[in-house]
Parts: structure tokens; C-alpha cells; sequence
């Protein structure tokens, strides 16, 4: 009982990471309505800056996170005004796709270039040991604690952000209707740069929980990790906050306790199958809403 409840916490953690870059892939779909697959790279980037700070210039880990958010915020807005913004008015959406996984292979080949292909040993931005529960038998990690705690409290801070002020209404508008919203005086431009701000930090802070409980790095960390929690922003109902982060949770859940108690090698295939059920069974996701096409 006390392993299962070992491996569902462990779930939890893996879960939460998910459900942060779920988060931001969410948000950029429910507003810009596109999807950057660039977003596990944006990861990558902050490891990298974290790593550097860090380790190689032997800077407090909290500098690192700062830094690495400040740097993932520029390179996401920076990158939707390059690469996506010209494309916005395109005919067809895949346009945006073939230009988003070109962002994701040029910031991989940079990363290549850079830091090369060996494996970094990342060091953990959490310095806590954890507590022991029921004698010692229960051992909860400190970085599983922090992870779960900063999920909570982001999709907390994004739920009030959108609801409660004033750009988070300009975003619902957005999201509803970009024609309406311009002719309402809304800084359309201004609203979706700040939406892939929001995101890219929330890259930043996922990486830094990622490679804090799973310490190697390499060009293509982001890449899986980028992958599950786009599986998990759709299994949740894309372009839903509360969405994002139960597909999430359930899909860290599910790797892990597939991965324990059926196949490592499986593990992969049977969240990916997972998806394709929940799919069929509700296209829109568990809490994604169908829209209703205009004509």
C-alpha cells in the first residue's frame, strides 16, 4: 500500500510538471488559436540558462530561475513576433504548424551548437530533503512538494488573472472573437504577445522543476515532456485553464503506474492510447467545450 502510494505521489509530481507546460500550450491555443510546438523547447532554453548559471558560474539557483524566466518570456514573445505574427492572417493553419516545429528544430540545433551533445548533469534548484511519513516507510521528495505546491498556485494565479483584471478579459475576448474584440478597442497584438509571454515563463519554471527531478540534460529535454503535455492540454480540453492542468495530473499519474506495474517500455504507448479513447468517446476533451462554427 505504502509503494502504491509512493508511486502515485511520484505520478502527482510528474503530473504537475505536465500540467504547467500544459498550461501555457493551452493558453496560447485558446487565444492565438495555434499551436506552438515549440513550447518544449522554450524548456530546453531555460535548463540551459538555469544550467549556466548555475553550474557554471556558480550563481544562487533562485538567480538562475529569474534569469531563465526573463530569457524564455523575451524568446517566446520574440518568437511569436517573428515567426507567428506574420502568418496570423494566413488561409491555412498549417502554415503556423510547419513554422512552429521549424522554431523547435532551429532551437534544438542551437542548443546542439552551443552546449553540444553530451549529457549535462543538471544540479536541483530545491536544496530540501523532503519529509518522512509512517516511520521513515513514506518518503516524499522536496522537489515532489515544491512541484505540486507552484502547479497549484499557478493555475490558481491564472484563473484570477483571467477572470479578474483587465488583460485577462481582453484574452477571453479575444479568444471569443478577434474581429469583435479590435472593434472594441482591443490591442489584439498586445493581448496575444502577452499570452505567449505567460506561456514562455511557464516553460521556464516547468523546466526548472523538470531537470530538479530528473537531473540530464541535452538539446532534446524539451522535446517528450513538450509532446505529453500537449496530449494532456487535449486530453483536458484545450484552450481550458482547470482543463490543462487535470489532463495533466492524470497523464503523470498514468505513466508512472503504467510504468511500474505494466511495462517502462509500454508506459509511451499506453498514455498515447489513453488519449485516443478519451478522444473518441469526448473529441472536445474532459472539460473542453464544442464551438460553434460561424457562417
Amino acid at each position: 500500500m505504502l509503494s502504491f502510494l509512493n508511486y502515485l505521489i511520484s505520478g502527482l509530481s510528474l503530473g504537475s510538471i505536465y500540467a504547467i507546460i500544459a498550461l501555457g500550450y493551452t493558453m496560447v491555443y485558446g487565444i492565438a488559436k495555434m499551436l506552438n510546438f515549440a513550447h518544449g523547447d522554450f524548456i530546453m532554453i531555460g535548463c540551459y540558462v538555469i544550467f549556466t548559471i548555475v553550474s557554471t558560474l556558480g550563481m544562487n539557483p533562485v538567480v538562475g530561475i529569474i534569469v531563465a524566466i526573463v530569457v524564455c518570456t523575451l524568446l517566446g514573445v520574440g518568437t511569436e513576433k517573428v515567426a507567428y505574427k506574420p502568418l496570423r492572417g494566413a488561409s491555412s493553419s498549417l502554415a503556423v504548424l510547419i513554422t512552429a516545429i521549424g522554431v523547435s528544430y532551429l532551437l534544438e540545433n542551437l542548443a546542439l551548437l552551443i552546449f553540444g551533445a553530451d549529457t549535462k548533469s543538471f544540479t536541483s534548484v530545491v536544496k530540501w530533503s523532503g519529509v518522512s511519513l509512517a516511520g521513515g516507510k513514506l518518503k516524499i521528495q522536496g522537489v515532489t512538494i515544491i512541484t505540486i505546491t507552484v502547479s497549484v498556485l499557478i493555475l490558481i494565479f491564472l484563473q484570477l488573472f483571467v477572470h479578474k483584471t483587465k488583460e485577462g478579459q481582453a484574452m477571453l475576448a479575444v479568444s471569443q472573437d478577434r474581429g469583435a474584440a479590435t472593434l472594441m478597442g482591443i490591442d489584439v497584438n498586445r493581448t496575444i504577445s502577452i499570452t505567449f509571454a505567460i506561456g514562455s515563463a511557464l516553460a521556464a519554471v516547468a523546466g526548472a522543476l523538470l531537470c530538479s527531478a530528473y537531473p540530464s540534460l541535452t538539446p532534446y529535454t524539451g522535446a517528450m515532456p513538450g509532446i505529453k503535455a500537449f496530449v494532456a492540454a487535449v486530453l483536458g480540453g484545450i484552450g481550458s485553464i482547470p482543463g490543462a492542468m487535470i489532463g495533466g495530473l492524470a497523464l503523470g499519474i498514468i505513466e508512472i503506474l503504467s510504468r511500474t506495474y505494466i511495462s517502462s517500455q509500454l508506459s509511451d504507448a499506453i498514455v498515447f492510447g489513453i488519449l485516443i479513447v478519451v478522444l473518441l468517446v469526448k473529441p472536445t476533451g474532459i472539460l473542453g467545450k464544442k464551438i460553434q462554427e460561424k457562417v
